[in-house]
């Protein structure tokens, strides 16, 4: 499009740090009627380009993965090494929301900023937190430390969509979490949507059915539109914790098999 020309072209990365078994019960409200295997892959982001580099969400600790029965495979941080990046150089961190695979590291970055919508912090330290229900995808110690950095001058909160560098836009949907946003990236295949929890799985927008941890319905109905009109096509939204992002898109570098896959390029068809 005529007013994206002049814009970086960015690289964009999923990097896979962590998965978990999982029935297709667990993860649509109401359960779903042919229910089976339905594992979960837990992922971050890397995205580099116009001379920045960003990385979105810092995962879980390996003491969070044996506490919550995940199969850690590897420090996400750590892993941004094989992209030749030091956690302790990079000076933007995006935090999609506070649940605990979402933030886990942040300690391992030394002078990032971390941009996080307003309301995502006011819902982790607010009345909410009484209710196990919602309370339970918190770490406490991640909330708290988020709470020290802002009083060090460190998190960067925004109000809404925002544009938080050429080619790369912020947007608040909510419903998962309450302050949960999403991110869209300017890639040579054009606006790559990096989803987060706003969908899960494919299925989970495809099929109009949230899933089970959901702070608010309405808004989370409502987020599946806002990424579809943040993407050219359905095939430029990446969701957030579906094992067929790594079957659909192509490995970073052929020794990163399994381990990292590269959102700036096509994907292989849903069939």
């Amino acid at each position: 499009m005529a007013e994206d020309a002049g814009l970086p072209l960015y690289e964009a990365y999923a990097i896979r740090y962590a998965t978990r078994d999982g029935r297709r019960r667990d993860n649509f409200i109401g359960g779903d009627p042919h229910d089976g295997p339905m594992p979960m892959d837990y992922f971050c982001w890397l995205v580099v380009g116009g001379g920045r580099r960003f990385v979105i969400d810092c995962g879980f600790t390996a003491e969070v993965a044996a506490a919550r029965n995940r199969t850690y495979l590897r420090n996400p941080v750590e892993a941004l090494a094989l992209f030749g990046i030091d956690a302790a150089e990079v000076e933007d961190v995006i935090l999609t929301h506070l649940h605990y695979d979402h933030v886990g590291n942040f300690d391992r970055f030394a002078r990032a900023q971390f941009h996080l919508q307003e309301p995502e912090l006011a819902y982790a330290t607010g009345k909410y937190m009484r209710h196990p229900f919602l309370s339970h995808a918190f770490e406490v110690e991640d909330v708290v430390g988020m709470v020290r950095l802002n009083f060090r001058g460190r998190v960067v909160f925004h109000a809404g969509d925002t544009e938080l560098a050429p080619g790369l836009r912020l947007h608040l949907a909510g419903g998962h979490s309450a302050g949960l946003q999403f991110v869209s990236v300017h890639t040579a295949r054009g606006w790559v949507v990096l989803a987060s929890d706003v969908t899960h799985y494919y299925e989970n927008m495809d099929s109009g059915r949230p899933f089970t941890t959901t702070f608010h319905v309405g808004d989370t109905l409502e987020g599946y539109a806002k990424l579809r009109a943040a993407a050219p096509s359905p095939d430029h939204i990446v969701p957030g914790h579906d094992p067929l992002v790594m079957q659909l898109y192509p490995p970073a570098r052929p020794d990163l098999e399994g381990i990292a896959v590269r959102l700036d390029v096509s994907p292989k068809p849903r069939g």
